[in-house]
């Protein structure tokens, strides 16, 4: 058994068989969008001025005012409690420290429908304003405002999580070097702190906006249309999945223009950050401290606390009729579908990983790039190109062989648009484990006589393993979590716990959606808490 060389990267004067492998995980990863962009060949004049004419205008106006007001929402939300946890000492700070994460467990689309549930007309809030106050008739909860609240109080965490980290890594030094200045706090914050850490609260912004864009659960809980709203309606409403394609490739267009826009904000500016100590907190007295701990605790009330309760709430009372063979049916295909897919994702992971430790090529960097752009790509977009190549592909075999259709309505489709959308978040756990292996170990290790076995067993397995599991627990949630590419792509009775979800919040059910809800809550806890000890 040889003993790969992880750390010694080899120059190649030409592409070798990994390399060749690594080159054709790209092109199925890019195989999508160049199907989408083909999609524009044919003619669908007259559906697209049917959707000029009633709704296209809106879908422009819905998502452009999405993008604008979650991006001002999770910066808003995200900056200031990162900033309050790193530089402020108020009661509760270290339980806030690590609890304003949470909101992160919960699906978009599950505090959508707990929203609704909450505060439309026959919900509790209204309900007891109408009881108390005189005069008060209420209305739909159904508000654009309310769609933004929801996504911001969702996603702000990864601005929080990022721009929290930030502020630590400055220290105390560049702070006190702008006091001695003459700047106030607040002038030292948005002249110093604020611009040293923008590139880390521009990653976290353009996360968050690109879990919005990627959204179809929410949106459709609000009735509120976008493109992956259109893209799903036009498919199963429209039955042109061309037109869905044409959308789908606007939508990529939407996210793409997001990633550019922050690339070419930063320009070539640099970012160098010098931390030295770690930032003194300030103590701010009388009511002042306990307005930041009223402040943080409202934010983790209605993010998570509250949704949680009611979650609770509806399970106790309707788990009596929900909890049979049908739910354990949702559970087994949910986590059979989720652990296979992310047992080929983590093992195309592992593969690039490898790769990349031991070939040294111009094609190895393009390919693993492009390999690992897929979680830009929404899964409703992924969803068509993946269903138009398949389709393509049935028809080739049926000509060329005379097989009838085996890729279209199967498992496989789905499985692919799963290792497609999630191979980044696998990626990342893993490459970080690879860098572990240095060549001092290795050479220890031979050096006091461990054979090639015993290194990989004694130096590379337990330096490895950690990322690994990491990264299949992380796509393990993600698959589980994954509602427009699950609904367009899943065969005939694979309903999952995200489906279920679905239908009933389509149809009102909004206590019938809670058992489901709260399991995929607590599961997704677990990516949670892998963050938070990561953090800490």
């Amino acid at each position: 058994m040889r003993l790969p060389a992880l750390a010694r990267p080899r120059q190649l004067k030409r592409p070798d068989g990994l390399t060749l492998i690594t080159l054709v995980l790209a092109a199925m990863v890019l195989m999508p969008v160049l199907v989408l962009a083909l999609a524009w060949l044919g003619d669908e004049t007259e559906t697209w001025r049917h959707l000029a004419d009633t709704v296209l205008a809106d879908l422009l106006a819905n998502t452009l005012f999405l993008v604008v007001g979650v991006g001002l929402g999770v910066f808003f939300l995200g900056v200031s409690l990162a900033w309050l946890v790193a530089t402020t000492e108020f009661p509760g700070r270290r339980f806030f420290d690590w609890a304003l994460l949470l909101p992160l467990a919960v699906p978009a689309y599950v505090l959508a429908f707990l929203v609704l549930d909450l505060l439309d007309y026959a919900g509790p809030v209204q309900g007891f304003l109408r009881e108390h106050l005189p005069g008060f008739t209420g209305g739909s909860a159904r508000q654009t405002w309310l769609v933004v609240a929801t996504f911001s109080l969702v996603f702000y965490p990864y601005v929080y999580m990022l721009a929290r980290a930030a502020f630590m890594v400055q220290g105390r030094t560049l702070m006190e070097q702008a006091r001695i200045l003459g700047l106030g706090p607040g002038s030292a914050f948005l002249r110093v702190a604020l611009p040293m850490a923008r590139p880390a609260i521009a990653a976290g912004v353009a996360l968050a906006l690109m879990e919005t864009l990627a959204d179809f659960g929410a949106v459709a809980v609000f009735n509120f249309d976008t493109f992956t709203t259109a893209i799903y309606n036009s498919w199963y409403g429209l039955f042109n999945l061309n037109v869905a394609a044409q959308l789908a490739s606007l939508l990529l267009l939407f996210v793409l223009l997001t990633l550019v826009l922050e690339q070419a904000g930063r320009g070539r500016a640099r970012y160098d950050q010098h931390g030295g100590q770690q930032m003194n907190r300030s103590r701010p007295g009388g009511v002042r401290r306990w307005l930041i701990t009223a402040y943080a605790g409202g934010v983790f009330a209605i993010a998570f606390l509250i949704p949680v309760g009611r979650l609770l709430f509806h399970v106790v009372d309707t788990a009596w009729q929900d909890l049979d063979e049908r739910y354990l049916g949702l559970v087994v295909r949910t986590l059979s579908l989720a652990g296979g897919a992310a047992f080929a994702t983590v093992a195309l992971a592992i593969l690039l990983g490898y790769v990349r430790r031991t070939r040294r090529h111009w094609l190895v960097h393009g390919a693993i790039r492009g390999a690992t752009v897929g979680y830009a790509m929404p899964g409703s977009v992924l969803a068509v190109g993946i269903m138009l190549s398949f389709a393509a592909m049935d028809r080739w075999l049926n000509l060329a062989l005379g097989i009838g259709p085996v890729l279209v309505g199967g498992l496989v489709a789905l499985v692919m648009a799963y290792v497609v959308r999630f191979l980044a978040v696998a990626f990342a756990p893993v490459d970080a484990a690879f860098e572990q292996v240095r060549p001092r170990l290795i050479e220890a290790a031979r050096t006091l006589g461990a054979t090639p076995r015993d290194a990989v067993r004694r130096v590379y397995v337990p330096l490895l393993t950690p990322g690994i599991v990491a990264a299949f627990l992380l796509v393990l949630i993600d698959v589980m979590k994954e509602m427009p590419a699950t609904l367009l792509l899943r065969p005939f009775g694979w309903d999952t716990l995200a489906v279920r979800i679905f239908e009933m919040t389509v149809e009102g059910e909004w206590a019938r959606a809670a058992l489901p809800s709260l399991t995929l809550v607590l599961v997704g806890l677990l990516p949670v808490y892998l963050l938070m000890r990561r953090i800490r």
